[in-house]
């Protein structure tokens, strides 16, 4: 049995212009101690998913319909009593940016303290010494002194490290990591995931990674999901996605990722803008910025077709070859 089962999820926004739909129709499994990817663009639906998983949308966010399964426990439905017993034990979250995330009236100790108090059992002494010994797994130093100190008195890089660590204060089974790298200088972005590879093999546990950057998903995980239009449009495991791209958004994204033999050729941006969720297309949602789209592209969505054992894509074109395919054989 998968660690995390997510099927058909559908996530919308209800907004006075209308039904946003976020997320429509996702589907994966995450097992335990491996990485999963979660790539697309701003507004693809990447971030509504793992809200999704924590129940924690806004207001006008609601889970319409599907399932999410937590070692066979069912989450939707299952109310915030519930939703209290999963966060922080068995699911945690790192979230973009750490400044914003960390309250800055109070010291990194007390809020480490409070989240470890609250989903354990650990007194206030033991919540304490769990937090220095956190602190001294992401490698903060002077770990008893910092335990003192406000958000501010921390750079960047250090800020993730605490989040991190609080995340993994209570030994979840599941770590949704939110682009954590997004609002740091390349260095630091390197030891932060070097830092997370080397947490994951210690701990056992297994992460979900939400980024945009092709570089990450390459250097770290196991399968990769390719979001667009809060749909998947392709699956797969890395090696499949990065070395067989079978959707052309995904080529496009490829495409647009500076090599070092570039020989000093321009970058190849996606054309056009991200699709309007309110306005949703009857066909394919990238059709509209696709060099190669077909009239039935436009028409009629493409439902995932699988390739091969290891991967799946929803695109028109790969239909088309295995009729051309099918067609040439037959000759």
């Amino acid at each position: 049995m998968a660690l995390l089962e997510v099927k058909d999820l559908h996530t919308s926004f209800y907004t006075p212009a209308g039904e946003v739909k976020a997320v429509n129709g996702v589907s994966f499994n995450l097992d335990h101690g491996k990485v999963l990817g979660i790539v697309g663009e701003s507004g693809s639906g990447k971030s509504v998913t793992a809200y999704s998983i924590m129940q924690i949308l806004e207001k006008t966010g609601k889970i319409v319909s599907g399932s999410i399964k937590c070692d066979g426990q069912e989450l939707v439905g299952a109310g915030e009593k519930v939703m209290k017993t999963v966060r922080g034990n068995k699911i945690s979250i790192i979230f973009q940016d750490p400044m914003t995330s960390l309250n800055p009236t109070y010291t990194i100790g007390k809020q480490l303290m409070e989240a470890i108090m609250l989903h354990t059992k650990r007194n206030k002494q033991q919540a304490r010494e769990r937090a220095v010994e956190m602190l001294r797994l992401v490698n903060i130093n002077e770990p008893e002194k910092r335990m003192n100190q406000y958000p501010f008195e921390f750079s960047g890089g250090m800020r993730q490290r605490i989040m991190i660590a609080m995340a993994l204060a209570c030994e979840p089974d599941i770590l949704i990591a939110d682009e954590p790298t997004t609002a740091l200088d390349v260095t630091i972005q390197a030891q932060i995931l070097e830092l997370m590879q080397q947490l994951q093999k210690d701990l056992g546990m297994a992460i979900i990674m939400i980024t945009h950057d092709l570089g990450v998903v390459a250097q770290m995980c196991d399968e990769v999901i390719v979001m667009y239009a809060g749909s998947i449009c392709e699956q797969g495991t890395a090696d499949e996605i990065f070395y067989n791209p079978k959707h052309e958004y995904t080529k496009g994204l490829m495409r647009s990722i500076p090599t070092v033999d570039s020989d000093g050729s321009k970058l190849q941006p996606i054309t056009g803008t991200p699709i309007d969720l309110l306005n949703m297309p009857a066909g394919c949602p990238f059709a509209p910025r696709c060099d190669a789209a077909m009239k039935i592209c436009l028409r009629e969505r493409c439902e995932r077709m699988q390739i091969n054992e290891w991967h799946q894509a929803a695109c028109w074109m790969n239909v088309k070859e295995a009729m051309e395919k099918e067609g040439g054989e037959e000759e």
